[in-house]
């Protein structure tokens, strides 16, 4: 047999939970990012060491595998306000007030442990031009007449004897017209379309051009929003730190204390744990916790692949940590917390625009390394469909394991929960399970194909529960990954 890495899993089993649905999940103790890449893209997700698949058509709210297309992505005018409202508490210190205007917990995250409470409201309704600028007319005769501009026919006497006009008469004096020695004013329209004349008769001229944005038309990076006009004399320091939480390096170790602190603060504000819960073991468990392996790769970043915490230091303390893993295609978002006294920055917004950034920097050393994965969507449940937000992004089919862009999934999903999205009815998984006799397992310390493992074991009763296991993961990862037989 030829000697691969492989992920080593305890079982494989059903189980159903209130908030999670039905799931089938496993508890993995060592994975490569491949086997972790071709998981995720079967609809897999992971919470510390533990990897589950929830089962689509059975439960019910259906949760979609979403990607963003990193490269390609342009922030919309929600994002550009979250990156200006960032920049304008950097530069000026002002924290706005109340709470985010995007939901104070719309991190892309998912876990088994959450529910996905307190997802972005409604955005406020925006007072249209026409409210501010034309006055609300009233049903009263007399208040319309009071209301009403004289016409050009109505003379001054008939304005100064019309019972409409209450209070002291002060009609302006008589005046003698315009000034025949000063020019004609012009209308805006005309001096802007002057000026674009002007302007392209010195381009045709070969003149150069001063102004600084010599390409108007064309739309700034996500990159010129994050760092674009940061004075420097900035009132607060803003630092991203990526440090290797599995296994911990040092810097990971040094900062483990203030980054439990900040979990801890935000489970108990945000998600109303009692202060027990939060403790630090189930913190390790949880967010520190990989199956992932560090691996480095001469096509890979230079970071390597594996699992990371992104940490936001504010003025020397961290405020907030994005839990990531940088496979060998994509940037995983796990997880975000934050202190809740910077709440109303829209950091989980924030932390999804830097980290799709992160992910394009990251592809120029990486070129295959293009995606941004935001954990699930769930149509169904109207506060969870923050993430389709984040464009040009896929849906993965739950039958097919194909992406299908999501303006093409929406009409099938607003018609049922769930939806086989590919439109090819002749289109099926390409990984399938077709022979169960081929999926690896380890038994005793021996690594054999479960055809083997079965004959060794006569009258073995577990072939129901590998087969749910090997359907879950395909064909492809059965015969990668050892599950492991007591």
């Amino acid at each position: 047999m030829k000697s691969v890495k492989h992920l080593v899993a305890d079982g494989s089993n059903y189980s159903h939970d209130e908030h999670m649905g039905f799931r089938g999940g496993m508890w993995s103790h060592a994975m490569t990012v491949q086997d972790y890449q071709d998981l995720i893209d079967r609809g897999w997700r992971r919470s510390g060491k533990y990897v589950y698949k929830p089962v689509m058509n059975k439960t019910c709210c259906p949760q979609y595998t979403i990607r963003c297309h990193a490269l390609n992505f342009q922030p919309s005018k929600t994002h550009k306000k979250i990156l200006k409202k960032v920049k304008k508490f950097l530069s000026k210190g002002e924290m706005p007030v109340g709470q985010c205007d995007d939901g104070c917990d719309g991190e892309p995250m998912d876990s088994a442990f959450e529910d996905g409470r307190g997802m972005p409201p409604v955005n406020p309704v925006k007072m249209q031009q026409s409210q501010v600028e034309r006055p609300i007319m009233s049903s009263n005769p007399e208040d319309i007449d009071e209301a009403r501009p004289a016409t050009s026919e109505t003379s001054r006497e008939e304005l100064a004897s019309s019972p409409a006009v209450k209070g002291p008469r002060h009609l302006p004096k008589p005046g003698e017209g315009a000034d025949p020695r000063k020019p004609l004013c012009r209308k805006a329209k005309d001096l802007r379309k002057e000026r674009r004349l002007q302007k392209e008769q010195r381009r045709q001229d070969g003149e150069a051009l001063t102004s600084p944005n010599p390409t108007p038309n064309q739309p700034k990076s996500l990159e010129e929003f994050i760092t674009d006009s940061l004075p420097d004399d900035l009132l607060h320091r803003l630092e991203v730190r990526l440090v290797r939480s599995a296994p911990p390096s040092p810097q990971f170790k040094a900062s483990f204390d203030a980054s439990y602190q900040v979990y801890k603060l935000y489970q108990m504000a945000i998600h109303h744990d009692p202060p027990d819960k939060p403790s630090e073991s189930q913190f390790k468990r949880f967010l520190c916790d990989s199956p992932l392996e560090a691996e480095t790769s001469p096509d890979g970043p230079e970071v390597g692949y594996g699992s990371f915490h992104q940490q936001y230091w504010l003025d020397g303390r961290i405020v907030a940590v994005g839990v990531i893993d940088i496979l060998p295609s994509c940037v995983s978002s796990v997880y975000l917390y934050y202190h809740p006294d910077f709440a109303s920055l829209s950091l989980g917004s924030y932390s999804a625009l830097r980290e799709i950034a992160f992910t394009r920097q990251l592809q120029k050393q990486s070129p295959k390394l293009c995606y941004y994965y935001l954990g699930f969507y769930i149509h169904s449940c109207p506060k969870m469909r923050y993430k389709g937000q984040y464009k040009p992004s896929d849906l993965l089919c739950p039958e097919t394991y194909m992406w299908m862009p999501i303006e093409r999934c929406i009409p099938r999903l607003e018609t049922s929960a769930y939806a086989r999205l590919n439109e090819d009815a002749q289109a099926g998984d390409a990984r399938a399970l077709k022979d169960l006799g081929r999926a690896l397992v380890l038994h005793r310390r021996t690594v054999m194909p479960y055809a083997a493992y079965a004959r060794k074991r006569k009258g073995s009763s577990d072939e129901k529960e590998v087969e749910q296991y090997a359907n879950l993961v395909g064909q492809t990862c059965a015969e990668r990954i050892l599950l492991y037989r007591a």
